[in-house]
């Protein structure tokens, strides 16, 4: 997995602008598809209920709080990308700050009237805001248009990899038209001049409680830890799942208890089937049990979103596309957990994924495990070099390999 980003933006001239009253800029271009595919990646394995309905999000503080610290090194080079080209095109004379970053889709239902972005009085130090565009409008969802009410240019049909930069105050008012089907996933920063809200010591802080208390080849350090379970809760209309669950499901997995040594389930039967999330699970895919153990259902979900397609063509390549590899799976192992399930309505707002249409092979699936834990340790390791010289500078940046030692 590469966090590696497109060639720089276009100078502010090139780009789709407008200037004087209404400023904003339609950078296209701007993220590579390695970066939308890789954060799209962090999105769908970790994110929870947003903060409004038909929302699901994944902010910096959550990744670095729930034992993920590492999953913030891919938003590091974007992020200083982002406010390089914030400062060139408004020609900022002075520093700014990234008061927030997350990743968010809105799916089916989702919708805002018009607004400005610092239109509370607890949003009044928000300067600029970045609408980075993850996904195809068309492709991958329906309606989502950003619309502005005065001013060029006056609407944005969003492409993968291209970025949109305005000032978050009423001279850019704007709105996004409910989405009608599919998911509609940006990652978006505010930024202000007000040093008092830069969120970079808050995520250093739970860095520094979380990331440091770990040897970088000690597994447990990438291993996710859940939040609250409500927090996975998505609501709709008197209804609603759980994000993990609707993510397996949508991929065409299921949740199975786990085995102990004396062949009988660790999870009590009287327990809530939403706790047993917490607590070691296998996956499931029609009669098949994966034989690997993962932590949590969270830890369980982060393996196969970005890298199937790829794994599937590299083995038929290597293969022949024969399909006779060894699975590493059992039919005895571990009992479906017996989860509140919502299937009609978790494709009504997901939708079904295209993985599901892969030429699915357990050995596939055990290569991507692989692959995954091999990246994650990866980024731990970078983490655990550059956390000292964030908490030094108490700022995150990119750690050039040359820096002197403090």
């Amino acid at each position: 997995m590469s966090a590696a980003a497109a060639s720089p933006p276009p100078p502010a001239a090139a780009a789709a602008a407008a200037g004087g009253e209404h400023p904003r800029f339609h950078l296209r271009g701007f993220l590579s598809p390695e970066t939308c595919k890789e954060l799209e990646f962090v999105h769908r394995s970790c994110g929870t209920a947003g903060y409004r309905p038909s929302v699901v999000s994944t902010s910096l503080p959550h990744l670095a709080a729930t034992g993920c610290g590492h999953l913030l090194l891919p938003f590091v080079p974007v992020r200083e990308r982002l406010r390089d080209a914030v400062e060139s095109a408004f020609s900022c004379h002075f520093d700014l700050f990234i008061e927030f970053t997350g990743l968010i889709s809105w799916c089916k239902g989702a919708s805002i009237g018009w607004h400005s972005d610092d239109n509370k009085p607890y949003l009044r130090q928000r300067a600029f805001t970045a609408v980075c565009y993850l996904n195809d409008h068309g492709k991958d969802y329906k309606g989502g248009i950003l619309q502005f009410q005065d001013g060029e240019p006056s609407c944005i049909t969003p492409v993968a990899g291209d970025v949109v930069i305005y000032t978050a105050d009423n001279s850019n008012a704007h709105c996004v038209d409910e989405v009608t089907e599919g998911e509609r996933l940006t990652l978006t920063l505010w930024f202000t001049r007000d040093s008092a809200y830069d969120e970079d010591p808050k995520l250093l802080s739970f860095l520094s409680q979380t990331s440091l208390n770990y040897e970088p080849v000690h597994q447990s350090s990438y291993i996710p830890l859940p939040a609250s379970d409500i927090m996975y809760w998505f609501a709709y209309d008197h209804s609603g799942f759980d994000i993990r669950c609707a993510r397996v499901h949508i991929l065409g997995f299921s949740f199975h208890t786990s085995i102990d040594e004396d062949n009988k389930s660790v999870a009590p039967a009287e327990d809530d089937p939403i706790e047993l999330l917490g607590k070691p699970v296998r996956l499931g895919r029609g009669d098949d049990v994966f034989d690997k153990v993962f932590a949590n259902g969270l830890h369980a979900l982060q393996f196969y979103y970005w890298n199937a397609p790829e794994l599937a063509a590299k083995r038929k390549q290597t293969s022949g596309g024969s399909g006779t590899v060894c699975c590493p799976v059992s039919q005895s192992r571990g009992t479906k957990l017996p989860l509140p399930c919502n299937h009609g309505l978790e494709q009504t707002i997901f939708g079904s994924h295209k993985n599901e249409d892969i030429d699915f092979e357990w050995s596939d699936f055990e290569l991507a495990v692989s692959m995954w834990e091999n990246y994650s340790e990866e980024l731990q390791r970078k983490l655990l070099t550059f956390l000292p010289y964030w908490l030094s500078s108490e700022a995150i940046f990119i750690v050039s390999s040359f820096s002197p030692q403090h």
